[in-house]
């Protein structure tokens, strides 16, 4: 095979980012407003110049056609993993290819892109011998990956002051001039702390740009993000101060790398619920599980560019046998599937429920591992959808409480399959709840009925 027939997916792009701050961060960066001189050599070789949050550009560049795996090369502070700024490049490449009007034209690299991928290639164009090794085993050790992540934390606390102070501003010349100043005061916000290498913090910014847009209200949601984006940025300044799962978890919040580092758990995983969400930008698909012998509720996360559906795919009411390792967090459910060990199979199993106000308290619980938390999975034993003005909730059967269904859950047709499954007698509906109200994603029947999707 020629370096010229090797071709990309945006799945493939997106495995490689290291973090889920760092695939938003990079889908952001995946549109042709982001680069300029943008080209692709048709062997192997992409190059552009990424607009950062500073006035000059970073000039990146990506070798993906080596036999010992990909190589980045970036001007930006960061090093190891390929950088927001090399994924943005590479999701823009896999999008548009290399055509006639693409953003990325095949042609003839820049000076500094040639030098580097000579460099990289050596005089006859081949990948060189010692890049193989060193993309095999890096030729640093653990002293210069500590200082590598030293300098990082240093740009991640010049990024979270920097944060302070333009909140700091925001609060003073009061929340008006932010619905006048439109989305580019925040995005411009958003990049630097791209720059800062705090993925994290740049996708709540730009949570928050939209919210004086958002209707009658928005002033009180729009104090309520930022409150949460200067909680996020105290919580790393004082980082050391914090117990070790709250710092793990303000870690994964900001944006830094993180694996799973939990033990394999072998269980029978019931599949409660599968659904996907797109901003444009990226495909997140979610796959809620339950261990019949943990007793534990876990969720998987995958990716696929906008309008691509993400390769993993359990069916929901199947169990699977199987190993999942834990991410660290606290208060943070998210597991990687592991080995396998049966293909998805029909169960009678259900998860155990909760009533509607032991539900409320399970989320305020989890809100003190983890504050900056929309929602928690839990399962609701014997409620009733019942109409509630122009809303819905979900009534417990056995007392005098409920819980608000969310607007998006009142949205989807799934409130019709619910309403329709209980008839006005007591159902069980797994979904997640949080401080909107309660998303239903499956339900069961009072009897021994199989799982219904709602979403």
């Amino acid at each position: 095979m020629t370096r010229q027939e090797v071709r990309w997916t945006a799945d493939r792009v997106l495995a490689l980012a290291p973090d889920d701050a760092s695939r938003k961060a990079a889908g952001g960066l995946g549109a042709a407003a982001s680069w300029s001189g943008a080209g692709s050599s048709g062997e192997g070789a992409v190059w552009g110049m990424c607009t950062g949050g500073g006035g000059t550009p970073y000039r990146t560049v990506v070798d993906v056609a080596g036999a010992s795996g990909p190589a980045y090369g970036c001007g930006c502070p960061r090093r190891g993993a390929p950088c927001e700024h090399a994924l943005g490049l590479l999701l823009l490449w896999a999008g548009e290819g290399d055509g006639e009007g693409s953003a990325v034209p095949r042609g003839q690299p820049p000076e500094w892109a040639r030098r580097w991928i000579a460099e990289r290639r050596g005089p006859a164009g081949r990948e060189r011998p010692e890049d193989a090794s060193a993309a095999a085993s890096p030729p640093d050790g653990p002293q210069a990956a500590r200082r590598r992540a030293q300098r990082r934390a240093e740009r991640v606390t010049a990024g979270a002051t920097e944060l302070e102070q333009r909140l700091a501003d925001l609060l003073r010349e009061g929340l008006a001039g932010a619905r006048q100043a439109g989305y580019g005061l925040w995005e411009e916000t958003a990049a630097r702390m791209v720059d800062a290498q705090a993925p994290g913090l740049a996708a709540r910014v730009r949570e928050a740009a939209a919210v004086p847009s958002s209707g009658s209200g928005w002033p009180a949601r729009l104090l309520e993000e930022c409150a949460l984006l200067h909680l996020l940025g105290r919580g790393w300044l004082h980082r050391e101060e914090l117990p070790d799962g709250l710092a793990a978890t303000v870690r994964s919040r900001i944006g830094l790398p993180a694996s799973p580092d939990g033990p394999p758990v072998r269980d029978h995983w019931l599949v409660l619920a599968r659904y996907d969400t797109a901003d444009g930008r990226l495909t997140t698909r979610r796959i809620w599980l339950y261990g019949a012998g943990t007793g534990r509720t876990a969720l998987l996360l995958s990716y696929g560019a906008a309008g691509r559906a993400p390769d993993l795919a359990l069916p929901v009411g199947l169990a699977v046998e199987a190993e999942v390792s834990a991410y660290p967090g606290s208060g943070q459910g998210r597991v990687a599937l592991g080995e396998r060990f049966a293909p998805p199979a029909r169960t009678a199993m259900r998860p155990p429920g909760l009533s509607t106000s032991q539900a409320a308290t399970r989320y305020g619980e989890a809100l003190r591992d983890d504050p900056w938390l929309d929602s928690v999975p839990v399962t609701l034993d014997r409620v009733v959808p019942v109409p509630d003005g122009d809303s819905w909730q979900l009534a417990d059967a056995d007392a005098d409480t409920a819980l608000p269904l969310t607007a998006a859950a009142r949205g989807r047709p799934g409130l019709w399959r619910l309403v329709a499954l209980s008839g006005g007698a007591p159902v069980k509906v797994f979904g997640e709840l949080g401080h909107r109200g309660f998303t239903p994603l499956t339900a069961w029947p009072a009897d021994e009925g199989a799982a219904v999707p709602l979403c």
